[in-house]
Order: structure tokens, then sequence, then C-alpha cells
């Protein structure tokens, strides 16, 4: 049963942080307004920081 819990608890999280589901604002405006991006950036940009802990913010 408590692996059920910690699995919701994980998936709930996943959800929350998910691309699609989180508002472009919020990333823009922890990005330094430039674009979040996962894994590492397209060559004609430059990453400047990270987007949520694990997503690279490029310029």
């Amino acid at each position: 049963m408590r692996i059920l819990y910690l699995l919701f608890s994980f998936l709930f999280l996943a959800i929350q942080i998910s691309p699609g589901l989180s508002s472009p604002r919020r990333d823009m405006f922890f990005c330094r307004k430039g674009t979040c991006h996962w894994g590492s950036c397209p060559v004609h940009l430059v990453k400047v920081g990270s987007c949520f802990g694990f997503r690279s913010c490029c310029k």
C-alpha cells in the first residue's frame, strides 16, 4: 500500500511540471525571457540557465 502512495505522489508531481500543462508566462519568468527546451539548446541558441531544474533555458 505504501508504494501506491509514492506512485501517486510522483505521478501528481510529474503532471504538475509537464510542459503541456505548465504556464508559459511562468516558464518565461524563470527563464529570463528565453525559451525552455528539453535537453540541450538548439545550435542557434545559447544556454543562459535552467527552467524548473531539468530543462535548459536558451536565448
